[in-house]
């Protein structure tokens, strides 16, 4: 499979965090979500791959290059949204898209009229006239505006309304449908990598503990409820948090295709139960489990 991305043995050290070693790979025309608590990373691994600070060591190559080498071509195809929206506050939204147009090779202004439009956002409105669902709106109009190949966003929708999130998100989804484009998004709120991502990585302290496809990592997490000794000791080892419930006890398995029909007869005599999890519940068993 193509990757349009490419990170290999990632490593940062600071004085009280380090990241490291970080190692994946995203394919041309799906969506990752990466998804961990505040401080787990997922910022100063952005901040890597848009060059804003460098790594100790570790590789990353996007599109095929590397920044030492191609800076001005991998920012020319990458379209980033950060954490902060950082702008010129007494200039108008049109008066921002002409600035930004001149460091572009491709700058499309009928589109960011367009996107604009859409987003319903003047543009004679002056940025600090402008709410914070309104910035980020206007960051992303201004990220595929210059026909990226890639889009890199950091908590695009965190303090966001639900109407506001939805409408983001649908627009990125669209913005992969030609199977040419990526989208790498992080994000604390996993209801909003749910419901647009592909693949989904979990960092935990600085490191990578889980990276699969959103479909199948689903498909494998269950939670497990059951009465007192209906199941053996050899399927209770590959469960995690095991806990005491009404039903009887509840753990989590990560291993649910492979257990299935070993659960069967305990399922049709109603001594089990199988519960879906969502993103938070795995979320939550890596943080638990330290």
């Amino acid at each position: 499979m193509d990757n349009i991305l490419e990170i290999r043995d990632l490593r940062k050290e600071y004085k009280e965090f380090t990241l490291g070693e970080i190692s994946l790979g995203l394919p041309r025309g799906y969506i990752m979500g990466m998804i961990g608590p505040n401080g787990a990373g997922k910022t100063t691994t952005i901040k890597i791959l848009m060059n804003l600070i460098k790594a100790d060591r570790g590789e990353v190559e996007i599109f095929n290059l590397t920044h030492d080498k191609s800076e001005k071509e991998i920012k020319n195809r990458i379209g980033y949204v950060g954490e902060e929206q950082y702008f010129y506050e007494n200039k108008t939204v049109a008066w921002t898209g002409n600035f930004v147009s001149r460091f572009y090779t491709f700058w499309d202004k009928n589109e960011y009229s367009r996107l604009l439009n859409d987003f319903q956002i003047s543009t004679t409105k002056k940025v600090r006239e402008l709410s914070k669902g309104m910035r980020v709106k206007l960051s992303l109009a201004i990220a595929l505006s210059h026909n990226p190949d890639l889009v890199i966003l950091d908590e695009p929708t965190s303090g966001l309304d639900p109407v506001v999130r939805r409408e983001l998100l649908e627009l990125l989804k669209r913005f992969t449908e030609d199977n040419n484009r990526s989208v790498l998004i992080s994000s604390h709120i996993t209801d909003d990598i749910a419901r647009i991502a592909d693949y989904i990585t979990y960092l935990v302290e600085g490191r990578i503990v889980l990276t699969a496809e959103k479909d199948e990592l689903l498909a494998n997490w269950k939670k497990i409820h059951f009465k007192k000794g209906c199941l053996g000791d050899d399927l209770l080892a590959g469960f995690t948090h095991i806990s005491e419930q009404m039903f009887g006890s509840c753990g989590i398995t990560r291993n649910y295709l492979e257990i299935k029909d070993r659960l069967a007869e305990g399922v049709a005599r109603g001594d089990v139960k199988v519960e879906n999890v969502d993103l938070d519940d795995i979320l939550i068993s890596f943080v638990k489990k330290g």
